[in-house]
């Protein structure tokens, strides 16, 4: 992993509405100037899903919680996007749980479909302003939080990683907590 110290590349992505977000690049991590740290508790939230359901980060106490910050439109995000269903369905026996929050600023519609399109086993929930600047303001996705099972934050990425990198943290995350 890649220190705060390391060069960071950067891609700019307009979404379909015109804002434009900052992509990291594959494989990098950096440091953020966010308050969240590994160590401090994971700022509890309460979102809808696609069913229209409220779901509660706290409520997940006692699973080790992998919160992901996704788009629809963003291409790292699609390629992720296989490989947490395929983690969700894999470690959920041991205590992961997948929750995807998206970031899109269009209907749920689009979203919707994409998750159908993908075939998303794990819930999928609303995003908003308050969320994303609760966690440090998400400015890069996708963006990866590591919950324990006590609430903390175990670890965060920036940016797509490798399938094997998103596993180690799976795994290490699951045998830490």
């Amino acid at each position: 992993m890649r220190t705060a110290g390391a060069i960071l590349a950067v891609l700019i992505s307009a979404t379909p509405t015109g804002s434009v977000i900052p992509i990291v690049s594959p494989n990098v991590a950096i440091a953020s100037a966010s308050r969240e740290a590994p160590g401090d508790p994971a700022p509890d939230f309460l979102l809808t899903d696609l069913d229209g359901r409220s779901v509660r980060l706290s409520s997940f106490r006692s699973r080790v919680v992998l919160v992901n910050f996704w788009a629809t439109w963003c291409a790292p995000c699609k390629v992720e996007t296989p490989w947490l269903i395929e983690m969700s369905n894999h470690y959920r026996a041991r205590g992961l749980e997948v929750l995807g929050v998206s970031m899109d600023d269009g209907g749920q519609d689009r979203i919707r479909a994409f998750a159908a399109e993908h075939h998303v086993t794990y819930p999928i929930l609303i995003g908003n302003a308050g969320v994303a600047d609760a966690y440090g303001g998400v400015r890069f996705l996708p963006q990866t939080f590591f919950i324990g099972r006590d609430g903390r934050i175990i670890a965060r990425t920036f940016g797509m990683r490798t399938r094997e990198d998103l596993e180690r943290d799976v795994k290490l995350a699951l045998e830490l907590h």
